[in-house]
């Protein structure tokens, strides 16, 4: 009997997603008014219930969409959970605990966070963000992925001017540097999107999106449109 609990202690199981419940956020807003250690302590077992449970049970049921169109990234719903805790290290705010959840969904051979293009889910009292991209790409990535436009601007424009990408997403985000970079002509045909210093889509839906079970089919749908701009700056960055 002993070794039958540990075995069914070890399963990874999370319930069906059938919305983000309101708990949840009322949590988090609780957790506003008291981020600090004692209070997150006291009412932890809340947090595990309303907030990461139905997160990870979110991320769980993406998997089988992930494995249509985008099959090469590791829909884990213990991975890409991000932590609850804020990095204070180098920030004035020393408030302990993220007032949001997030999911940061990457390639099964990258580290969740900056190395590859991915997909980011985030949740908090009020808003939904749902993205795709690259968000802070260091200087190598920031090399390969102009050097891939500059080589297949015919592919880079059928994605991000095709009808469905500025349907869904409206356009390609991110700060742009204010003249064209070192290594390429003045009048290259690609200039404005050569000056690009990051590049992702998103969409923000209010809180109450998030509640409903459709909620679910949106934010796969939304990945699954982000998936081309995704894969080809995958491809240039190697």
């Amino acid at each position: 009997m002993r070794t039958q609990k540990i075995l069914v202690a070890d399963l990874d199981f999370f319930p069906p997603f059938n919305g983000f419940p309101k708990d949840g956020i009322a949590f988090l807003k609780r957790l506003k008014r008291n981020n600090n250690r004692p209070w997150f302590e006291k009412h932890r077992d809340k947090y595990e219930s309303c907030v990461k449970l139905p997160m990870q049970s979110l991320i769980a049921a993406l998997k089988p969409h992930f494995d249509q169109f985008a099959p090469e990234f590791d829909v884990n719903p213990k991975r890409s959970l991000f932590r609850v805790y804020r990095d204070i290290r180098f920030s004035k705010d020393k408030t302990p605990y993220k007032t949001h959840v997030a999911a940061h969904i990457v390639l099964r051979t990258k580290p969740k966070g900056v190395e590859g293009s991915g997909y980011y889910l985030h949740i908090e009292p009020g808003n939904v963000f749902i993205g795709g991209g690259i968000y802070m790409p260091d200087s190598d990535q920031i090399k390969r992925i102009r050097r891939a436009i500059a080589d297949q601007p015919e592919r880079f424009l059928s994605i991000i001017e095709s009808r469905r990408f500025k349907r869904w997403f409206g356009k390609l985000e991110g700060d742009k540097l204010q003249r064209i970079p070192q290594g390429f002509e003045q009048n290259h045909r690609m200039a404005e999107w050569l000056k690009q210093k990051q590049f992702f889509v998103w969409v923000e839906w209010p809180e109450s999106k998030c509640h409903a079970r459709r909620f679910l089919n949106d934010v796969a749908e939304t990945f699954k449109e982000a998936t081309p701009l995704v894969r080809f700056l995958n491809e240039a960055m190697g």
